[in-house]
């Protein structure tokens, strides 16, 4: 039986055009992602039948079994997948998550070590390990078997495990990519669910929740397989049975049932992280995995106080940053450090920095002799390429293109800066100006109807790759005005266009445009949004940016 065909307003179309989605096959592809069609075989992942093989027979041993996570949303929903997939296996795992602050990213010895005193005869990572050279080699040496799972920049060396499994490697014919560590990780449950028959087929579906939780959060490209992964999860996660995400969706203000990629990137996402970011993430771990409600209660409220915590040093160090930035705003990549900027934090803060002047920013907390801190890029420039161009600058390093961390010794910033300069010289004729990009111009607010509204919901989920389409309002003039927050930072405003229509529309962060926008004509850049307040659903139009005319 034939697929029946989705219906594409013109709008949507024009879009898609705009996107390079022309031929009627892809766009109806794009609008309606297939978890048949749209997922690969995982056995195309270079290593994955020795893995499988390595696992299967840990399980028919009863072997101790380790799964050694990162501290971010990504490491710990990837963990998690990980931790149930063996567990249907018939292992029982151990789940471990390394401290930022004690032991930083990825395997380190120590960790191994303590593995193996526990018992544990073979460790699994995800999202990390692929520049872990020196630890595999500790643990081959020391008869410990590594199984690696990442989906990072790989280095010239590979580490040698039982199996290295990331889809970027050079010798890799996996024909998609981008997938997070938790998207390389749910392709092992896949493998071996089909090895095994467990889980059942189809039930692997009920981990699509923290599949898309750590894909939408980690910042790939929301195209091909991992849209298919986001738009599946989400339907999941409308239902989950996840006890932590009900909760942690409770204390955040909305409703799990209504979620969308939005409420993953800037609501949930940033509590679970909070943990990681200033103490221990084995709290977020918990929460994710825990069936106790009264627990997972407790800690949503304890994250989300931290999340709390978290945004406010943010602020503090965004603000020094963007002053330090004025000492070096000749430089196209910018390298700011303190020894008073917690680098649990200087990832978040490099990309405020990032976004408000459209540079590649690296921030980074001065640690004596020691520095350590995270990249975040713009587009056309690839971060991981420049740091990778000159190692021996390095302690260690490693990302994406457009997020990294490292760690080099301080006396060497000079050096880094100038490298930098160097690499974006380079790279320079792919680098676009940095600015929002409206796709759709609309002379006037009677297009911005409920029609509207879902005809671009079809292009959900919005991410990277995919992102929310921008629209330009021309010929509106503000009807009325008003400062919100406790601050009046942000705006809220009544606007009309020459025919008497009208919406509402609200500006986070230009509050202090208030005084300009009751004289200077405008156009507004931003998207139509759905608002629910005391009950009531209305329209309103999100400004994300002004034009001055």
């Amino acid at each position: 039986m034939a697929t029946e065909l989705v219906a594409v307003p013109e709008l949507v179309r024009r879009l898609l055009a705009g996107r390079g989605l022309t031929d009627e096959a892809a766009v109806q592809a794009f609008l309606r992602p297939d978890y048949g069609r749209d997922l690969h075989d995982p056995w195309r992942l270079t290593d994955m039948r020795p893995a499988v093989e390595r696992l299967v027979l840990a399980a028919e041993r009863g072997e101790r079994v380790a799964v050694y996570g990162d501290y971010d949303i990504d490491g710990i929903t990837a963990t998690t997948v990980m931790v149930e997939s063996l567990q249907a296996q018939g292992l029982e795992p151990l789940a471990y998550i390394p401290d930022r602050f004690e032991e930083g990213y990825g395997i380190n010895q120590q960790a191994l070590a303590y593995l193996q005193g526990e018992g544990v005869t073979l460790v699994v990572s995800v999202d990390c390990g692929i520049t872990s050279v020196a630890e595999a080699a500790w643990a081959r040496e020391h008869g410990l078997d590594l199984i690696i799972t990442d989906h990072h920049a790989v280095p010239a060396e590979i580490p040698q495990a039982v199996a290295v499994i990331n889809p970027k490697r050079p010798d890799d014919a996996y024909p998609f990519k981008d997938l997070a560590g938790v998207g390389v990780a749910f392709k092992m449950v896949q493998a071996l669910a089909q090895r095994t028959g467990r889980p059942a087929a189809g039930q692997e579906k009920w981990l699509l929740d923290l599949v898309a939780f750590g894909t939408v959060c980690d910042v790939v490209q929301l195209v091909g397989e991992n849209r298919a992964l986001v738009h599946y999860g989400l339907k999941v996660m409308a239902k989950t049975r996840r006890v932590g995400l009900r909760a942690l969706a409770e204390v955040a203000g909305f409703r799990l049932g209504e979620v969308r990629s939005h409420h993953l990137g800037f609501m949930l996402g940033p509590r679970l992280n909070a943990a990681g970011r200033l103490e221990h993430a084995k709290r977020s771990l918990e929460l994710v995995r825990s069936a106790d409600v009264g627990r997972c209660a407790e800690i949503a409220r304890e994250l989300d106080y931290l999340n709390q915590q978290r945004r406010d040093e943010q602020q503090r160090i965004v603000k020094a940053a963007l002053l330090q930035a004025v000492q070096y705003e000749a430089d196209p990549v910018l390298v700011l450090a303190d020894e008073g900027w917690s680098h649990g934090i200087v990832g978040i803060a490099a990309s405020k920095v990032a976004e408000t002047l459209h540079k590649p920013v690296l921030v980074a907390q001065v640690l004596g002799q020691h520095t350590k801190g995270s990249a975040r890029s713009v587009p056309g420039f690839d971060i991981v390429a420049a740091l990778r161009a000159k190692p021996e600058l390095f302690e260690r390093y490693g990302g994406h293109a457009f997020a990294a961390g490292f760690t080099l010794a301080t006396d060497r910033l000079p050096e880094l800066r100038q490298h930098l300069a160097e690499q974006w010289a380079a790279q320079a004729p792919a680098v676009g100006s940095g600015g929002l990009v409206a796709e759709l111009e609309l002379p006037g607010v009677g297009e911005l109807t409920w029609e509207t509204l879902a005809a671009l919901e079809q292009l959900e989920p919005f991410g990277n790759g995919n992102p929310e389409p921008l629209i330009v309002l021309s010929g509106v003039r503000v009807e009325r005005l008003a400062r919100m927050g406790s601050e009046g930072k942000h705006l809220r405003l009544g606007l009309r266009d020459g025919q008497g229509e009208r919406i509402a529309a609200v500006a986070f962060g230009w509050g202090e445009h208030a005084e300009r926008l009751g004289t200077v004509p405008a156009r507004f850049v931003g998207c139509l949004n759905k608002n629910e307040y005391q009950g009531k659903t209305s329209l309103q139009f999100i400004i994300r940016d002004i034009l001055y005319e």
